[in-house]
C-alpha cells in the first residue's frame, strides 16, 4: 500500500498503539524516564525516550515481557480532549508525569507549544487493574489514531536501540530511540522477521566486499564509492546493455563535464530549489563561480540550443551516463543506495506537442524492457503530480495541466494501473516513477520519466515549425536505472550476489587440477572469450587438441593456483560464479570438461562444444 493508504489502515493504528504500549511498559519498569515522541513508521514504530541510566539491548526482552502483561489486561484506549491550552498543560504536569518530577514531561510541554492556537489538543489514555488489584494507567499527548484496546496488540517485536537527538538537532540532548514492529497476525510478523534475517545475508554492502565489487574509503570520503575490477565489469555490462537499447531507439550519446558555471544553474532555477543538495560552490582566480554538477539536464539543453532546429529534426534524444554529485547528509548515506557521487543513465528528449504522447510511451516501453531483462517483474506505477498548496514548483499552471494530462493518457493507452501521488512531482514538472518490489517484498523507487514544459521556457528553446515560425519544444527527462549505483545495490540484494549469467562479472571459472593442465585450461578460456589469454606455464604439458575459438565473448577466469581442488571449488562457489569447469588428465586427452553449475550442481563431463552450446542457449533465452 502507498503512504496515504498506510496512514489510514488498521495496521498503522495498531503500530501507533504499540508505541504507546511500549512507552507505558518503559515508564513502569524505569521510573524517572522522560518520554519524547513515538510515531508509527513504514515498517513499525519507535519511541524517543530520555533515560536516567543507559538502556541495554538485553533490556528489550524485559520491556517486551511487560508489554505482553499489559496487552493481556485489554486496556481500553480512550481519546480525551483538553478544554483549552491551560487544561492540556495541567494534564501533562499532573497525569502524564505519573507522580514523578515535572522534568520528565518537559518534552511533552515543548510539543504542546507546537500545536497551533485553536487546534484541538487530544490525549489518549489506557488503564486497567490486574488480578492482584494493581492499577495500570498511562496517558500521552497524541492526535491518534489508535485501536480500541491494547488486547489486540499481540504480534510485536522490539528490534533495536539507537541514539536520536531531540527534534533532530545535534545541539539538543541525545535520547534513546527504541525501534519495534507490530503486525495483525503471527504469520505476518514471522515472515517480516524471516525477511530481515534474509536481508542481512543479502546486504549489498556485505556482498559488495565479499564479491570484490566496490568499496568505500574514509580517505576518499563518505558516499563516494570506489569500483573494484569485478564491479566495474558489472557496471559496464549494465551500461552496454542500455546503450545498445538506446541506439536501436534513436538516442544519440553525449558527454558533459562534471562542473559548470553557477550561471547555468541560475538559469535553470536549480539554485533556488536545489541549493541544499549542492556541494559548496567553487571560485576561480577570475571570480567565476563553479558548481559540482548535481544533474545533467542543463548541459543537454545547451547542446540542443547550440544550433537552429527544424520540426524535421525533432524528436532529439540525447543520452549520457553522467556522473553527478549531491550533498546528502551523512546520516542519509546507505551503501550504494544513497551516495554523494553517482552515475545516472540520463536522457533528455526534445519533442513537439504531437510527438509528446508517442515518445513518452516509447520511454515507458524502454523502461519495461529494462525491467524484464533484469528480472524485476514486480512493480507498481506512481504518477507524481503538483501539490497546489506548495510553492516549490515553477512554471505556468496551464503547462502543468497539459503535462499531467499527457502522462495519465499514456498510462491509460499502455494499460498501466497507476496511483496518483500529489506533491511528488519534480519542481519543474510531473513524473512517472516505477516502484520495484524485490525478492523480500521491499519497495524501491527506481526508474523515472518526467514531462517538462518549464525548462524549455526558462532557456527559451525553439524549433522552426511547418509554418516557418518558432515554437517551444517539450522536454522529457528519463532514467530507467535511476542510477548505476542504486540499481547495482538493488540487484546485488535481489540476487543475493548470484547474478544472472549474462550479468555476472565472471561467468565461467576454469579450475586446473595440476600445473600440467593449465595449457588446456588456457585453450578453453580462449575459445570461450574469443581472444588469447596470457597464462604462465611452468611444467611439461599434457598434449591436447586446441579448442576452436567462438564468438561468445564470455568473461572467464582460470584458477591455476596450487590449492587443492576442493579449496578451489569452495572459493568459486563463494564468489557465486555461474559455471565452473574442472580439467584434469582425462579431460585434456578426451577434449572434455567437468561441469558444475551454480544452480544445478554437478552436470558431469561434457565436450567443450557441448558446453558452449548449452551456454549459448542459456544466454539466448
Amino acid at each position: 500500500m502507498n503512504k496515504a493508504e498506510y496512514e489510514q489502515s488498521e495496521l498503522y493504528k495498531l503500530r501507533h498503539s504499540a508505541a504507546h504500549l511500549m512507552a507505558q511498559a518503559v515508564t513502569e519498569l524505569f521510573p524517572g524516564v522522560a518520554l519524547a515522541i513515538g510515531p508509527p513508521i513504514e515498517n513499525g514504530f519507535y519511541y524517543d525516550i530520555d533515560f536516567p541510566e543507559p538502556l541495554r539491548e538485553e533490556d528489550l526482552t524485559k520491556i517486551e515481557k511487560k508489554m505482553r502483561e499489559l496487552s493481556n489486561l485489554k486496556q481500553p484506549i480512550v481519546r480525551r480532549e483538553a478544554k483549552d491550552r491551560a487544561d492540556a498543560e495541567k494534564i501533562i504536569r499532573e497525569e502524564c508525569s505519573l507522580g514523578q518530577p515535572n522534568g520528565v514531561v518537559k518534552y511533552k510541554l515543548e510539543l504542546l507549544e507546537d500545536i497551533p492556537e485553536g487546534d484541538p489538543i487530544s490525549f489518549y489514555e489506557q488503564q486497567a487493574t490486574d488480578k492482584q488489584g494493581n492499577e495500570h494507567m498511562f496517558i500521552d499527548l497524541c492526535r491518534g489514531p489508535h485501536i480500541p484496546d491494547t488486547g489486540t496488540i499481540k504480534h510485536f517485536k522490539l528490534m533495536s536501540l539507537a541514539g536520536a537527538y531531540w527534534r533532530g538537532n545535534v545541539k539538543n540532548k541525545q535520547l534513546t530511540r527504541i525501534y519495534g514492529t507490530a503486525f495483525e497476525t503471527k504469520e505476518e510478523l514471522e515472515l517480516y522477521l524471516h525477511n530481515l534475517e534474509e536481508a542481512k545475508k543479502r546486504d549489498h554492502r556485505k556482498l559488495g566486499r565479499e564479491l570484490g565489487l566496490f568499496m568505500f574509503s574514509d580517505k576518499v570520503g563518505p558516499g563516494l564509492p570506489l569500483w573494484l575490477p569485478k564491479g566495474a565489469v558489472l557496471r559496464d555490462t549494465l551500461s552496454d546493455f542500455l546503450k545498445s537499447e538506446q541506439l536501436h531507439r534513436g538516442y544519440e550519446p553525449v558527454v558533459t563535464p562534471n562542473i559548470a558555471s553557477k550561471r547555468l544553474y541560475e538559469k535553470s532555477g536549480h539554485i533556488l530549489t536545489y541549493k541544499e543538495k549542492m556541494f559548496p560552490f567553487m571560485e576561480d582566480d577570475e571570480k567565476e563561480t563553479f558548481i559540482l554538477k548535481p544533474m545533467n539536464c542543463p548541459f543537454h539543453i545547451e547542446i540542443y540550443s547550440s544550433t537552429l532546429r527544424s520540426y524535421r529534426d525533432l524528436p532529439v534524444r540525447y543520452a549520457e551516463f553522467g556522473t553527478v554529485y549531491r550533498y546528502e547528509q551523512s546520516g542519509e548515506l546507505a551503501g550504494m543506495l544513497r551516495v554523494r557521487g553517482f552515475t545516472q543513465d540520463d536522457a533528455h528528449l526534445f519533442v513537439t506537442p504531437d510527438q509528446l504522447l508517442p515518445e513518452f510511451k516509447g520511454v515507458v516501453d524502454l523502461m519495461m524492457t529494462v525491467l524484464k531483462k533484469l528480472g524485476l517483474d514486480d512493480y507498481r506505477v506512481r504518477v507524481g503530480t503538483r501539490d497546489p498548496d506548495d510553492t516549490k514548483y515553477v512554471g505556468h499552471q496551464d503547462n502543468w495541466d497539459r503535462s499531467e494530462k499527457a502522462i495519465l493518457q499514456a498510462c491509460d493507452e499502455l494499460g498501466l494501473a497507476y496511483e496518483i501521488s500529489a506533491g511528488d512531482a519534480a519542481f519543474y514538472g510531473p513524473k512517472l516513477d516505477l516502484i520495484i518490489k524485490d525478492a523480500l517484498g521491499r519497495e524501491w523507487q527506481m526508474g523515472t520519466v518526467q514531462v517538462d514544459y518549464n525548462l524549455p521556457e526558462r532557456f527559451e528553446l525553439e524549433y522552426i515549425g511547418e509554418d516557418s515560425k518558432p515554437h517551444r519544444p517539450i522536454m522529457i527527462h528519463r532514467a530507467p536505472f535511476g542510477s548505476l549505483e542504486r540499481m547495482i545495490g538493488l540487484l546485488t540484494e535481489q540476487y543475493a550476489g548470484a547474478f544472472p549469467l549474462w550479468l555476472s562479472p565472471v561467468q565461467v571459472a576454469i579450475l586446473s587440477i595440476a600445473d600440467r593442465h593449465v595449457a588446456y585450461a588456457k585453450s578453453i578460456a580462449e575459445a570461450l572469450c574469443g581472444f588469447e589469454r596470457d597464462i604462465h606455464l611452468e611444467d611439461e604439458q599434457v598434449p591436447f587438441t586446441p579448442v576452436e575459438a567462438t564468438d561468445l565473448g564470455l568473461r572467464v577466469t582460470i584458477d591455476d593456483s596450487r590449492q587443492t581442488l576442493g579449496k578451489k571449488i569452495r572459493e568459486t562457489q563463494r564468489l557465486k560464479v555461474p559455471y565452473m569447469l574442472i580439467v584434469g588428465d582425462k579431460d585434456a586427452e578426451a577434449g572434455t570438461v567437468g561441469v558444475r553449475s551454480r544452480e544445478d550442481g554437478d552436470l558431469g563431463a561434457m565436450t567443450v562444444p557441448e558446453f558452449i552450446k548449452m551456454v549459448r542457449e542459456k544466454l539466448n533465452s
